[in-house]
């Protein structure tokens, strides 16, 4: 068998999952579409963004991989984003506190259950905050990678594993876990954790209207 007809094969697989993880989510109340690539997710966040005045980021590299900033600007749109270079820590500050009040807000999920669950853990607890009160609507661009079977356990142990780890290793943190690759459960005891707040989303929140685009690829961590 050919290696483009296995791809196909998978592909097909994770199409029929995720629509699956779609009718979950919105029997949650969420809005959630599959999209078969992440051009498809691009486009369909540009739509969704052309009646915001702002637009914030929360660090998703799920997001940021999309190239939205520049049309998004170009379109006047107000950005903001706190990882932009050259911030003061005063300046970073004040963007996060935007965010929770922006038009739309961008983020992913570090992990979503088969049944439709949002499962997340932050260091400052901006990023989650947005997610599910003050901004006017959330866009959630989230890989196929991102989906486990077993339920939030699954989800916790996804985000010990890969997500906590990596990213503290790229944002330079001095945890156990960015030199070693592998959780230390370090809470309480390493002053550079970014694991303090987790957040477990079962259904939308009442005064957040919040879209979950399903990519049929795999993206961020």
């Amino acid at each position: 068998m050919e290696q483009s007809t296995v791809d196909e094969l998978l592909s097909w697989s994770s199409a029929t999952r995720l629509a699956a993880v779609a009718e979950k989510l919105r029997a949650r109340g969420f809005a959630a579409e599959v999209c078969a690539t992440r051009a498809e997710a691009r486009a369909r966040i540009l739509e969704m963004a052309q009646g915001a005045g702002s637009v914030g980021f929360g660090g998703s590299l799920s997001v940021a991989c999309l190239n939205l900033t520049r049309e998004l600007r170009e379109a006047g749109k107000e950005i903001l984003n706190h990882g932009f270079p050259n911030l003061t820590p005063e300046e970073k500050m004040e963007i996060m506190r935007r965010q929770l009040t922006c038009d739309l807000f961008l983020a992913s999920t570090n992990a979503l259950t088969e049944d439709g669950v949002l499962v997340n853990i932050d260091g400052n607890g901006n990023r989650v905050a947005a997610m599910f009160f003050g901004p006017r609507q959330v866009a959630l661009v989230v890989g196929r990678n991102k989906l486990v079977e077993g339920g939030v356990h699954a989800a916790l142990a996804r985000i010990a594993a890969v997500a906590g780890p990596v990213n503290a290793h790229r944002l330079s943190k001095k945890t156990p876990c960015a030199a070693t690759g592998a959780c230390a459960a370090c809470a309480g005891a390493c002053p550079e954790s970014i694991c303090r707040v987790t957040t477990i989303i079962k259904q939308r929140p009442a005064c957040t209207p919040i879209t979950v685009l399903l990519v049929n690829e795999d993206m961020g961590l």
